[in-house]
């Protein structure tokens, strides 16, 4: 796995560039593009943490909500046969379909 920026609950990729010799990366989990760059891990997280900063300034200049980088909600597309088994077993042990795949991703994230 690899490393990640962590700010004000934003969580941030760090990359590097041969070619530039430079460390770079982006926010994950919002729409647009909030980058940051450093020569090194101090600089690159200065970056990132203003980067970040600058974003919720920003939001707060023009009176808009900013994105929270993860809602705690998603789309997952499945087949039909996969939902149907899924339905079946979630209620055979009385627990919901969201309770189910939720205890699902915890197992296969934690195993990893």
């Amino acid at each position: 796995m690899s490393d990640m920026l962590e700010y004000k609950g934003y969580s941030g990729t760090v990359e590097y560039s041969i070619a530039d010799n430079v460390l770079f990366g982006k926010v994950l989990g919002i729409k647009g593009l909030i980058s940051y760059e450093g020569d090194s891990v101090q600089s690159l997280r200065q970056d990132f943490e203003g980067a970040v900063d600058e974003y919720l300034e920003m939001c707060t200049d023009n009176n808009e909500e900013p994105q929270k980088p993860y809602r705690g909600s998603f789309n997952v597309r499945v087949s039909p046969e996969l939902h149907r088994s899924l339905a079946i077993y979630s209620f055979s042990r009385g627990q919901t379909l969201n309770s189910t795949v939720e205890e699902a991703i915890k197992r296969h994230v934690q195993a990893q």
